[in-house]
């Protein structure tokens, strides 16, 4: 396995999702092999993937519950060379056990370095909080994207974010690094967005994207049409971002430029 990335900040309707899934993709189409894991219990992810969740072999819940090994429940996808894993949809007595064994943060870890280890990417969409399987995807987790969009509760939430990668550096995982943080549904020139990204340039400047995902109703779309962007509309602008940030990934990775390191002053 080279290197699991997961999508995360404490804060809904960021484009967590959005960004997991056509991330995926994108690298996916770019002949990489992808695993795309769902780790939030709302369970978006086969959506917009156009998967029923009871059609597929299992689930990470079952995972977490020990019914299943996690090599058991990667489902196919429409896209060649992306695989996919469903949150799974569960009860409020398997909510309770899951919650009881994401207390043992270094299981899910385990789980991937010593299962999945033939995949380039493993891209893990977290829910919009930071406990439970944000951490333990964290934990397993060799870099992070947090998308961003514009206002001051975005920002807010991105300084917990960064206090928790920190914590889980720290305490878990010291090679853990910020990926970069990816600003969605963007407009350039509007005084909203150039108060937001001023102060993210001010603050936390290296750990910007070059690549920005404008406001795109193609992405939008797609979602309804159970299909990433690249497969609903290639040539729209949302699919082209999206292509762009995985090749921004990739160059990295090719050792053009390199995630940037935290530190406990930054």
């Amino acid at each position: 396995m080279r290197k699991v990335i997961s999508v995360a900040l404490p804060k809904g309707g960021v484009g967590k999702t959005t960004t997991a899934v056509n991330l995926a993709a994108s690298l996916a189409v770019a002949e990489k092999r992808v695993l795309l894991i769902d780790a939030d219990p709302s369970g978006t992810c086969a959506i917009y993937l156009g998967i029923d969740p009871e059609k597929t072999p299992g689930s990470l819940h079952e995972v977490l519950s020990f019914t299943k090994r996690i090599s058991q429940v990667v489902s196919k996808t429409q896209i060649d060379n992306l695989d996919f894993i469903p949150a799974g949809e569960p009860s409020y007595q398997n909510e309770d056990r899951v919650a009881r064994l994401t207390g043992n943060l270094n299981l899910f870890s385990n789980m991937l370095h010593h299962e999945l280890g033939e995949y380039d990417y493993i891209i893990i969409d977290c829910p919009p909080y930071l406990k439970g399987f944000t951490t333990i995807a964290l934990i397993a987790s060799t870099s992070v994207i947090v998308p961003m969009r514009a206002g001051q509760f975005s920002l807010n939430a991105l300084k917990r974010m960064v206090e928790h990668i920190k914590w889980v550096r720290a305490n878990y995982n010291q090679i853990l690094k910020i990926e970069g943080i990816l600003l969605t549904m963007y407009e350039a020139n509007t005084k909203v967005w150039t108060m937001t990204r001023a102060d993210l340039e001010k603050d936390l400047g290296p750990f910007l994207f070059k690549t920005s995902i404008p406001r795109s109703s193609a992405l939008t779309v797609s979602e309804f049409h159970g299909k990433p962007a690249v497969l609903y509309d290639a040539k729209s602008k949302g699919s082209a971002a999206y292509m762009s940030l995985a090749m921004e990934v990739l160059e990295k990775d090719m050792g053009i430029t390199r995630p940037v390191s935290i530190n406990s002053n930054q």
